[in-house]
């Protein structure tokens, strides 16, 4: 009953100077922590010819010095080091050195080289086949198992060539009738099999399962499988050539020290050298050309433990055992295995690659023979889908060749191609696998070659998709461009399959857009409408169509731009498939959140759109996962944001009050389009100076009519609470108040409807952390309400306390005593003559009761009510369990009383002692807390009128937890 009664009187000007750090004058030449950074570089100097001490000199952009650097006298560690480096290291390069630094370079590919790894997947998912398929499976052999460890070594080595013998006199099983993935679980099955018998041991067992596989690749049975076949073998023969290379390895393993990566033959024991020399004769004994070939490309990173010259030596000799492969298809591959190995194990040696490549070249005209011929009619393979099976081989050689090549080399390349009949294939190679920007600049020496290759053997128009993808990648004369364009598409508007026509047209609408206007831009999209709207052909080419979107909002990002070409929206009419035109929308929003800069109100941007914003709504339903919402609410709100009407704030609103009609169903745009429109009241309050004429007046009211309609139908109860907090202040600051009223008396009911656990992403929490901060922000506004002329005096603080006492508070909470202890810190403000902060333009009840006694005598009515609210729970705290929160309440409220309450009256000072008290009574209080609340007290003591908590500090203890 004394608490406000004996409020302390507060000068909140004072206090605030009173609070405000000391200031100091500060002389900006003088070190200060904002400053930008100095970087303090290190140059140190060397005495190479005697030996002598290193000296280090510092220059620094400016005379001051970072503070890292001042503590390192100017040099960092890394520099130190450099300076204490060995003289020899630091002495310029010599000749010899140089070279063998430009060796080691040229040792090793570098990341600009696309493996082998990334090509497999490709490959196996092209060339496939329904077509039956049949494997020698080996079956195992017991010859031989029964020798004594007391054997001679002859019959040992007997034993073994009986098992090689073995393997080709049919200890095997032919399978027949396989499907594609019988067939890959067959092979995946012989991988096993080799890494099982090789950690069993069993050496021999391994090479037989090794030469079983190489001898399938000789097997074009089923032509149209056989790249696949390929690279599942070789994936076979890569697991053997690495178990054989680290078994070796292991045994050069002395005391425990493994060989360093760059070892010479020097280094490595002759247990090791043995070894290696009996696998290679090993796989010299095999009697098939194929297998012998392969096994021994497997294996060929071995010949580094033998001599140095190995690898050089045996790559000729490699690629010329090809020359005896009569089928040319396997012949290809042969070469491109050898490639494979040879850019992995010695890409210096690019002489054998080069021979290896124009020893195919000399062989290229068997494709077209008669024998080739008659295969494919047996296996009725039309020649266009027969050249394809080439691709991947050529394409993986001509790309080890023209790596790091210098252009002279790939222009002979380029000459050779060109002598040779139907070399439509090779052609299509060279542009897949040399630099984009040689291609590009060779463009119309290209395109000459195209239109003079056979269309018969391969189609011209992929020809041309291989020549956009370059120049995608890299830019043609300017001269050409024009006219490359148009030979391009006057071949691919001429195609008649779909499917075709859309993979050439996509690769050159990048193109197009590259390096023209808009005009040719909406000439290429209407060709393609034209091509792909009819019998639907659109809905097969969904990617294709992406992609082409993709591409446009890349190059033209200036959105006023992109919707004036007339056949944009037409071309976005073609994915009809709602998933699909739901990311294309997405897509295109992105590129507008990203590129645009300023906002904008131009109505054909707005229209178009609104119209994708729309399209992405309209696909929210009941499945749609709670991520995909926030994305579409991110782009949508993200558009929201960036239009803008300027000063002409009624067409801003006619805009907002559309949004919310279109995008009804998605909670966090509805919360932006509130937020939009508070802001949009705001805006016109500052622009009119806080002074409204009627039609601003009008203007406001209806802003904020439109936050109060558009609030209930939100779900989160959080979410409302603090719309309706914040837009009740917009509604003040605009001198709304009935309005303000409305919001108010909207949350206050609101509140009792506030759930005891609610989902905080996606886990349930409490709410009464929530309820708590948002009844202390709530507090802080109705101290600035004026009171209703109708109503009674604080009749919203009397609401809000009756709904707080109703609420059901979780039984271990004590969040009901600190927001009674929060209302207090409110009444003690309103007991003021001047309250701490007004709204402008708006009389406050400091104004409009004037301190009258009735209005003071009210909130005392208030404050006791509330204060024997807190001290009751504080006595239902006394139970064992519950004497922490006793301590921490206790303590607590002795702090509003310290804060607020006037300390001269013998009671209040007494009750402060009682909880001072209370709150230490059974150990509980942080003595640390304790201690600084004492120090506080003590300084505050020392200030003018504040003598009487001298006596006060006398009278409160600090009990030690014994």
């Amino acid at each position: 009953s004394y608490f406000l009664r004996h409020a302390r009187v507060r000068n909140y000007v004072s206090e605030s100077e009173m609070c405000k750090l000391e200031s100091v004058p500060l002389d900006f030449g003088d070190y200060h922590p904002l400053k930008p950074i100095t970087v303090t570089e290190s140059k140190t100097k060397k005495m190479t010819r005697k030996g002598s001490t290193s000296s280090t000199s510092s220059s620094s952009s400016s005379s001051m010095m970072d503070p890292l650097s001042s503590v390192l006298d100017g040099t960092d560690p890394l520099s130190l080091f450099a300076a204490a480096a060995d003289p020899v290291t630091t002495a310029p390069p010599t000749d010899g050195a140089r070279r063998k630094r430009d060796k080691d370079e040229n040792s090793t590919v570098g990341s600009d080289f696309e493996p082998w790894s990334s090509k497999r997947g490709e490959i196996l998912a092209r060339y496939t086949t329904t077509e039956k398929l049949s494997i020698n499976l080996y079956m195992g052999s017991e010859k031989g198992k029964a020798t004594t460890t007391g054997s001679a070594v002859s019959e040992k080595v007997r034993t073994r060539l009986e098992e090689l013998d073995d393997l080709e006199e049919g200890s095997q099983k032919e399978l027949l009738n396989l499907t594609q993935q019988d067939y890959m679980n067959r092979i995946e099955e012989l991988n096993q099999s080799l890494k099982d018998a090789w950690s069993s041991d069993q050496k021999v067992k391994a090479l037989k399962i090794v030469i079983q596989c190489s001898k399938l690749l000789s097997d074009t049975t089923v032509i149209q499988f056989y790249p696949s076949k390929f690279v599942l073998i070789t994936d076979i023969l890569d697991t053997f050539g690495k178990l054989v290379y680290e078994r070796i390895l292991s045994m050069c393993v002395d005391n425990r020290v493994s060989l360093p990566d760059n070892f010479s033959p020097e280094s490595v024991n002759d247990t090791a050298k043995e070894t290696c020399l009996n696998w290679f004769f090993k796989i010299a004994s095999i009697r098939e050309l194929i297998p012998r070939f392969y096994v021994e490309a497997a294996i060929l990173k071995c010949n580094k433990f033998l001599s140095k010259t190995g690898i050089s030596e045996c790559l000729p000799r490699l690629t010329s055992m090809i020359r005896g492969i009569g089928d040319p298809l396997v012949a290809v591959y042969a070469r491109a295995y050898l490639c494979r190995v040879g850019m992995e194990v010695a890409p210096q040696l690019k002489e054998s690659l080069n021979k290896n490549f124009f020893d195919f070249l000399l062989t290229f005209k068997q494709i077209h023979g008669d024998t080739v011929q008659n295969q494919l009619v047996v296996q009725c393979v039309e020649i266009p889908l027969y050249l394809t099976l080439y691709s991947p081989a050529i394409d993986w050689i001509l790309q080890c060749i023209a790596y790091h090549a210098p252009d002279v080399l790939l222009t002979e390349m380029m000459e050779r191609c060109k002598k040779l009949g139907n070399n439509a294939l090779l052609l299509n190679s060279v542009m897949s696998a040399f630099r984009a920007e040689f291609i590009a600049a060779r463009s119309m020496d290209f395109i000459a070659m195209i239109k003079e290759c056979d269309e018969s053997g391969f189609p011209k128009h992929l020809l041309f998709r291989s020549l956009g993808l370059n120049l995608a990648l890299a830019d043609p004369p300017e001269n050409d461009r024009l006219q490359i364009l148009n030979e391009a598409w006057k071949v691919i508007t001429k195609l008649k399959n779909p499917q075709d026509y859309i993979n050439c047209a996509e690769v050159w609408v990048e193109y197009t857009c590259r390096h023209f206007t808009k005009r040719e831009v909406n000439t290429v999209l209407a060709d393609v409408i034209k091509h792909m709207t009819p019998d639907r052909a659109f809905e097969d080419a969904y990617p294709q169509l992406q992609s082409i979107i993709q591409k446009v909002i890349t190059y033209i990002y200036d959105f006023a731009v992109l919707f004036s070409v007339e056949k944009f929206l037409p071309f976005l009419d073609m994915f009809q498939k709602e998933s699909v035109r739901v990311e294309v929308c997405k897509c295109i929003m992105e590129s507008f959140i990203k590129h645009q800069q300023e906002s904008t109100k131009d109505p054909v941007i707005l229209n178009a759109l609104l119209h994708i914003c729309k399209t992405m709504h309209d696909s929210v339903n009941a499945l749609t996962l709670e991520d995909e919402k926030r994305m579409l609410a991110t782009l949508i709100n993200g558009f929201i944001k960036m239009v803008s009407f300027g000063r002409d704030f009624e067409q801003q609103l006619s805009f907002y009050v559309e949004a919310r009609s279109m995008f009804c169903n998605l909670e966090p745009v509805l919360v932006q389009l509130i937020h939009s429109v508070n802001q949009l009241a705001m805006e016109t309050r500052r622009v009119m100076k806080g002074n409204h004429s009627r039609k601003t007046a009008a203007f406001v009211r209806a802003c904020v009519a439109f936050c109060f309609i558009t609030i209930p139908s939100l779900s989160s109860i959080f979410t409302r609470l603090n719309l309706y907090l914040h837009s009740g202040q917009v509604a003040l600051a605009n001198q709304c108040l009935s309005q303000a009223d409305a919001f108010f008396k909207a949350a206050v009911s609101l509140v009792p409807e506030v759930p005891k656990m609610i989902s905080v992403d996606g886990k349930m929490r409490p709410s009464d952390a929530f309820l708590l901060e948002f009844l202390c922000n709530f507090f802080s506004t109705l101290l600035v309400v004026p009171d209703h002329p109708e109503q009674g005096v604080l009749f919203l603080v009397r609401g809000l306390l009756n709904v707080i006492q109703d609420y059901t508070w979780e039984d271990n909470s004590d969040d009901k005593v600190r927001i009674y202890t929060n209302v207090l810190h409110l009444l003690s403000a309103m007991t003021q003559e001047a309250f701490i902060y007004h709204v402008d333009k708006v009389d406050s009840n400091d104004t409009l009761y004037g301190g009258d006694s009735k209005f003071l005598a009210e909130i005392n009515k208030l404050s006791e009510t509330v204060v024997s609210q807190i001290l009751d729970h504080l006595k239902t705290l006394g139970k064992e369990e519950t004497l922490k929160r006793q301590s921490q309440l206790a303590h607590y409220f002795f702090n509003t009383i310290l804060a607020h309450g006037d300390l001269r009256n013998n009671r209040l000072n007494q009750l402060s002692v009682n909880l001072w008290n209370l709150a230490q009574k059974h150990g509980f209080a942080d003595t640390k807390t304790m201690v600084k609340t004492l120090e506080y007290i003590k300084r505050r003591s020392k200030q003018p009128e504040m003598s009487h908590f001298t006596d006060l500090a006398l009278r409160l203890p600090l009990q030690s937890r014994t």
